[in-house]
């Protein structure tokens, strides 16, 4: 296909095997069918135009490229103008459900693992342009921080917004966070439904138990991934608030109930991951964005433009011009 071009009926380019086979042909019918003459002297003759014999030729050349236009036309030229449209076919909707209890000022992820958290949260949501996302906070109780949406503006202000207050119950309601999460997606009619839940603790308030919380979401079919943040061992967090109103800080061992993350991921058909680390974590979203697709349907629109008509009327041309010299000018030669 030359650029811009096809041919439908391709088939058709043998015929021009037939250009050199007549070009020999004719060659050859030449040779026997003009006569020789031997003089000694051509004083005698005088030509009054001695190219135009020679020119004769041109008339066979004007058939074969008459021929030569005329297969190329049954080889079927046209250009193709390839116009894309792409549709969502399905969106995902998904809640990120986020502890903000104290521990998660603790500086084992830089600069604490809140921030740390935020800023991988904010470019997951922003490579999510066709699904609703929505956010929820808990800490010893939970409450919806935005509603699911589908415009991503709002849900980066609102992520951006989250900081540990003192206004929320302190501790750490998993069962309480999971299920403020399942009432936020239990009516969306979206055919995937996911929470990604992180903590950095185990279960130690509310009145919820995160088992029930997770059979919930089984039964209203949303997958739940399930993130333990912080590292082995121990890390730099809050032990107490100084006379000043800011944290003091000590070395204070990291627990995490993965027993429990594990069992509520299982339960769901979700994932279990361990964030040690900033570069662990961006691994484990990057890792959830693949593992949930939206499906995206692409149309494909094709605009045939038909070539073969000029290539028709030159032939017809070509193949009048040389009737036309045939008639006149080479009359008497041919």
């Amino acid at each position: 296909m030359l650029e811009g071009i096809e041919f439908l009926n391709k088939e058709f380019f043998w015929l021009l095997l037939v250009l050199p086979l007549a070009l020999l042909w004719y060659v050859l019918k030449h040779k026997k069918q003009t006569a020789e003459l031997k003089i000694s002297s051509l004083k005698g003759f005088k030509l009054t135009n001695p190219w135009l014999p020679k020119l004769k030729h041109l008339l066979f050349v004007l058939r074969l490229l008459a021929l030569g236009l005329l297969i190329t036309a049954l080889a079927r030229p046209r250009t193709v103008d390839v116009s894309t449209k792409t549709k969502t076919t399905r969106g995902i909707d998904i809640v990120m459900a986020i502890d903000v209890s104290a521990s998660m000022l603790a500086k084992d992820l830089q600069p604490n693992r809140l921030e740390a958290l935020k800023d991988v949260a904010a470019e997951f949501i922003k490579g999510r342009p066709n699904d609703r996302i929505g956010l929820v906070e808990y800490a010893g109780e939970s409450y919806t921080k935005t509603p699911i949406t589908s415009d991503k503006a709002i849900v980066l202000r609102s992520l951006d917004d989250i900081k540990y207050n003192t206004i929320i119950e302190g501790g750490t309601a998993i069962g309480m966070g999971l299920a403020t999460s399942v009432n936020r997606l239990k009516d969306s009619k979206a055919k995937s439904k996911i929470i990604i839940l992180l903590t950095d603790g185990v279960n130690n308030s509310g009145f919820i138990d995160p088992k029930i919380a997770s059979e919930l979401a089984l039964e209203y079919g949303i997958k739940v991934y399930t993130i333990g943040l912080g590292t082995n061992g121990m890390a730099l967090s809050p032990i107490a608030i100084m006379p000043n109103g800011k944290f003091q800080y000590g070395r204070v061992q990291v627990e995490i109930d993965e027993a429990l993350l594990k069992e509520i991921a299982e339960v769901t058909g979700g994932k279990y991951f361990r964030a040690t680390n900033n570069k662990k974590l961006e691994e484990i979203y990057a890792e959830i964005n693949k593992l949930e697709k939206t499906e995206i349907e692409e149309f494909k629109f094709y605009n045939y433009e038909e070539k073969f008509r000029p290539l028709v009327l030159l032939a017809s041309i070509l193949l009048l011009v040389e009737v036309l010299l045939r008639s006149t000018v080479f009359r008497s030669f041919v």
